[in-house]
């Protein structure tokens, strides 16, 4: 198969249909039902997700949790300060990304909210490596003082709702800059609903980085470099997987992050218990080993997660669903619908 480009993957999207603020319910999104068999488009609300499962099916979900992770501050010669924690290396120390006018160097003191303050230590490539002084545990620090990390193209200042709506009702492994945004649309009637038709739930963790949201830089895909996230696939749920599998039920992911994880964890040909980083890029061409079928939502132009989703659906399927979900409407990016591509339609 010929490589394919960067801009194989462009589309035009009108600006009123990038979501700036969530729903009023999580489950009141619309859905896009994709059916690669028959290439069929159904337009459904996520409510209808329910009756789209199979009692033998597993859905696999990301348990990550978002972390305040944008935080505001001043070097002490008075120039503003914004940082954006990348990944947390213990209690006191993490890699972020820093904006200011000038770079700080190594030694800089940060001064924050409520009297905190922050030291560099260095560089890691693009990021800095950042010490928090004190006695407080981070967790207490970004608590008190810490944004949530909205992503770009939300154009506004969070606020008190986005801290509970910027997160799933299941996450619980903090590490996370950005929300596993399939999950943002299940509320806990849902999840008690899906268990109550005997559906099985698992769960892996991917500590979503702010590099999902980075522009791919080179035309040429052999050539981009994919950003690493942390991910963890526990023995349970390669053993909930096996099961599903037995039975004849889908392995159904929900979001990129938990195709990447499952992708990830089966790089031997099977799926196995694994953590560490994944750097793993998905393309047209790709040849899926676990996942049977995934619900999604919409994503940006030329950007990686539109490549993943293009291979699992098919590169001129998604091109088509993309056109129809703009002329229909639809809500795109984060706190946008939701989109759910399977081989057939429920029995």
């Amino acid at each position: 198969m010929a490589t394919m480009q960067k801009s194989d993957f462009y589309y035009e999207l009108p600006d009123e249909l990038i979501a700036q603020q969530p729903l009023a319910e999580r489950s009141a999104s619309r859905l896009l039902c994709l059916d690669k068999s028959s290439d069929a488009i159904y337009d459904k609300q996520f409510s209808d997700f329910l009756d789209l499962l199979h009692k033998d099916d597993l859905l696999v979900l990301n348990n990550t949790k978002v972390i305040p992770a944008r935080l505001f501050g001043h070097k002490q010669s008075g120039g503003k300060v914004e940082i954006l924690i990348e990944r947390v290396l213990n209690e006191r120390e993490v890699l972020a990304h820093m904006r200011s006018s000038k770079s700080p160097k190594a030694g800089a003191l940060i001064d924050l909210d409520a009297g905190f303050q922050c030291q560099v230590l260095g560089r890691m490539d693009d990021l800095f490596h950042i010490q928090f002084s004190g006695d407080q545990a981070l967790a207490d620090i970004l608590g008190r003082i810490g944004h949530m990390p909205l992503p770009p193209y939300i154009e506004r200042a969070d606020d008190a709702n986005d801290q509970t709506r910027y997160q799933t009702v299941f996450a619980s492994q903090s590490g996370a800059v950005a929300a596993p945004t399939a999950g943002l649309h299940f509320d806990e009637e849902m999840m008690q609903k899906i268990q109550a038709k005997g559906v099985a739930i698992a769960f892996v963790t991917l500590h979503v980085a702010s590099g999902t949201f980075r522009p791919v830089k080179v035309e040429n895909l052999d050539e981009h470099v994919m950003h690493k996230e942390y991910f963890d696939v526990p023995e349970q749920t390669v053993a909930a997987v096996e099961k599903a599998k037995a039975r004849g039920g889908r392995v159904i992911a929900v979001g990129t992050t938990a195709m990447r994880s499952l992708e990830s964890a089966s790089r031997s040909g099977r799926l196995e218990e694994c953590r560490g980083d994944t750097d793993l890029f998905i393309t047209p061409g790709y040849q899926f080993k676990t996942v049977d079928a995934m619900l999604t939502n919409f994503h940006l132009s030329e950007s990686t997660l539109l490549m993943l989703v293009s291979a699992f659906a098919g590169y001129e399927r998604i091109k088509k669903v993309y056109q129809h979900a703009i002329a229909a409407k639809y809500r795109f990016f984060s706190y946008g619908d939701a989109m759910f591509i399977q081989q057939k339609s429920a029995n």
